[in-house]
C-alpha cells in the first residue's frame, strides 16, 4: 500500500508537469476553428495516465536530475502517443467508443473531425519538439526518432499488420511484429531518448533498449490478457474487443497461463536491468511492479 502511494503521487505530479507544458503549446479551446481544437484537446486531456511520458522522465532520472527539457519531449511524447489513440478508435480501424473512460473523439465530434484533430496532434508533435531550446544537432536526432518510430516501418506497420491478420490464425512471428511496431517500439522511444539526451556510456544504451523492449511487450501482454479478464469500468475501455475482431494476440497463440507466466519472466528481466543503477530505479521498479498489476 505505501509503494502504491509514493508510485500513484510521483506519477501525478510527473503527469501534472507535462501537461502545463501541453496546456500551454496547444491552441484554446475556443480559438477559431474552436472544433478542431475542442477535438484535440478531448482526448489529449480525458485523464491519460500518461505512462509514456513518466517512463521517459523516470528513465532519464537514471542519468540526470535536470528535467524541464526531458519534461518537454515527454510531452510531445504524448501528442504523438495520443494521435495513435484517436485514429485506432475510428470506425474503420478498431471501431472503439470508449477511451480514458470517456467517449471517443469520434464519438463526440464525428470520424471526419477525429481524423483531422489526430492528424493535428501528429503534426503537433514535431512543431513542439521542434520549438524546444536545444541544440539542433540534438533536435534532428530526436525528431528523426520521432518520425521513424510512428512511420510505416513503426506504428502504423504494426497498425496495418493487425487489421490484416484480424479473423486469421497468424503465427507467433507475425504476434511479434504487430506488437513490436504497434506498442513496443514506442515504449522504446521513451527509454532512447534519454541516452540520446544524456549520452550514457554504451552499456547504458542496450540495457535501456532492452528494457524498453521488455517494458512493451509486458504492457501489451497484459493489455491482451485484460482485454479478457479486465473490467471496463477501471480499464477505460472496452473489453472483450479482441475476441469478437478475432484479433491476433497473446492468449490467441499462447494461452492465458503462457501469456502471464511470460509477461512475469519478462518483469523480472526488467527488474534485472534496473538492479545496476540501485536508488536511481526506484520509481521505474514500481511502474514495473504496478503494469504488471494494472493497479495505476
Amino acid at each position: 500500500m505505501k509503494d502504491r502511494m509514493i508510485f500513484k503521487k510521483d506519477l501525478k505530479e510527473k503527469n501534472e508537469l507535462v501537461n502545463i507544458v501541453l496546456d500551454r503549446f496547444l491552441p484554446r479551446k475556443d480559438e477559431y476553428p474552436k472544433q478542431i481544437h475542442k477535438a484535440m484537446r478531448h482526448t489529449l486531456f480525458a485523464g491519460g495516465k500518461r505512462i509514456r511520458p513518466y517512463l521517459m522522465i523516470r528513465t532519464h532520472n537514471l542519468f540526470s536530475e535536470k528535467n524541464e527539457l526531458i519534461t518537454e519531449i515527454a510531452a510531445a511524447l504524448e501528442l504523438m502517443h495520443t494521435y495513435t489513440l484517436v485514429h485506432d478508435d475510428l470506425p474503420e480501424i478498431d471501431n472503439d467508443d470508449i477511451r480514458r473512460g470517456k467517449p471517443s473523439c469520434h464519438v463526440v465530434y464525428g470520424p471526419d473531425l477525429a481524423l483531422l484533430a489526430g492528424d493535428a496532434l501528429l503534426v503537433n508533435s514535431v512543431e513542439l519538439m521542434n520549438m524546444i531550446e536545444m541544440d539542433d544537432t540534438l533536435k534532428i536526432k530526436i525528431i528523426k526518432e520521432f518520425v521513424s518510430t510512428c512511420g510505416d516501418r513503426g506504428l502504423i506497420a504494426g497498425q496495418m499488420a493487425d487489421i490484416m491478420n484480424e479473423g486469421k490464425k497468424g503465427s507467433p512471428e507475425i504476434l511479434e511484429f504487430i506488437h513490436l511496431n504497434k506498442t513496443v517500439k514506442l515504449f522504446q522511444l521513451c527509454t532512447k531518448i534519454p541516452c540520446i539526451v544524456t549520452n550514457p556510456a554504451k552499456e547504458n544504451w542496450e540495457r535501456m533498449e532492452r528494457y524498453g523492449y521488455l517494458f512493451g511487450m509486458v504492457f501489451q501482454i497484459v493489455d491482451d490478457i485484460l482485454d479478457i479478464e479486465g473490467d471496463e469500468k477501471s480499464l477505460g475501455k472496452t473489453t472483450g474487443k479482441d475476441e469478437k475482431s478475432q484479433k491476433l494476440t497473446y492468449p490467441a497463440i499462447y494461452g492465458l497461463e503462457k501469456s502471464k507466466a511470460t509477461a512475469q519472466q519478462m518483469i523480472e528481466e526488467a527488474d534485472e536491468i534496473l538492479s545496476h543503477y540501485g536508488d536511481k530505479a526506484h520509481h521505474l521498479r514500481l511502474l514495473n511492479k504496478f503494469i504488471l498489476s494494472r493497479e495505476l
